[in-house]
């Protein structure tokens, strides 16, 4: 068996390949099993919103590898020479540092989503994720440029503060990504198996919920991997008051098929002159 050190090492000088064939093999599998059981009818042009959700994802992979090259895993790797962050102060042994890192940065993505929805100015970023009127696995990587770069910068602080090591983060963002194409993908899943991967996991249907028009149920189930938050935190609800194939998809201000397009996507936080803190009101969005 290879020590942990020299696994960290050839994860970390291969982290892009692993990466990329880690994305697309969620990806493939996650787009057979949506062909094959699919959970909802989709109501919107799925050519149109899939050009829009992959190119905005194509941009932004380009974006962050050309103007911040300084990516998480080299705040890990520096964190570590410099023995900055929590998890170096107490010295703890390889393994359980790259739990509790990989576990804790998971928390804070929980953290991170549900400020998205309370400060207004996150928000009008964040809302272009939710503006899709459709879900499946392609709206798991809708984002706009800003909140990406602000996301990155506040994955780079957390990395740092705990001590995060370089393995635990390299296996945080490749569950991340993978876990977005999955719990994003409209697949149907057998209610006792969803109960049972609940247990541990964030599910298709589990995350559907948080993209329900009604605005109590988008401010449920934040989580992105792991389940345990939401419960944790009282932010948990178990099924859509309209049912999964009854539930409308997206925002209640915004039902535009037309305005679906990649420009509207980048364009979208300065359209709206008031935009409403989300975390607050409860009932049916109404736009304003």
């Amino acid at each position: 068996m290879l020590p942990v050190q020299s696994l960290s090492t050839d994860a970390i000088t291969h982290e892009i390949s692993i990466r990329i064939v880690s994305f697309a093999a969620v990806f493939i599998c996650m787009f057979a099993f949506e062909l094959l059981s699919p959970r909802r009818r989709l109501t919107t042009s799925k050519m149109l919103r899939w050009f829009s959700n992959l190119s905005v994802h194509i941009l932004n992979t380009v974006m962050i590898r050309g103007l911040l090259p300084i990516i998480p895993i080299a705040a890990a790797v520096l964190a570590a020479e410099k023995g900055w962050g929590i998890i170096n102060l107490y010295h703890l042994p390889t393994w359980p540092a790259i739990v509790i890192g990989a576990v804790s940065l998971d928390f804070v993505i929980y953290l991170q989503h549900v400020a998205f929805h309370t400060v207004p100015l996150c928000w009008r970023l964040h809302m272009v994720h939710h503006t899709d009127m459709d879900i499946d696995m392609t709206t798991g990587v809708r984002f706009h440029p800003v909140e990406i770069i602000l996301s990155m910068f506040i994955k780079m602080v957390a990395i740092v503060v705990l001590g995060a090591p370089p393995l635990a983060v390299l296996i945080f963002e490749v569950v991340l990504n993978g876990g977005s194409i999955f719990t994003h993908s409209n697949v149907y899943i057998p209610s006792p198996v969803d109960k049972a991967l609940r247990v541990f996991f964030v599910t298709p249907d589990m995350h559907r919920v948080h993209h329900s028009v009604i605005i109590r149920e988008t401010n449920t189930n934040f989580g992105f991997n792991l389940s345990w938050w939401d419960r944790i935190m009282g932010t948990y609800q178990d099924q859509p008051s309209a049912g999964h194939e009854g539930m409308t998809i997206g925002l209640g201000y915004f039902r535009d098929e037309k305005k679906l397009s990649l420009l509207w996507l980048l364009i979208l936080p300065l359209t709206r002159k008031k935009i409403r803190n989300l975390i607050n009101p409860v009932g049916q969005e109404k736009d304003s």
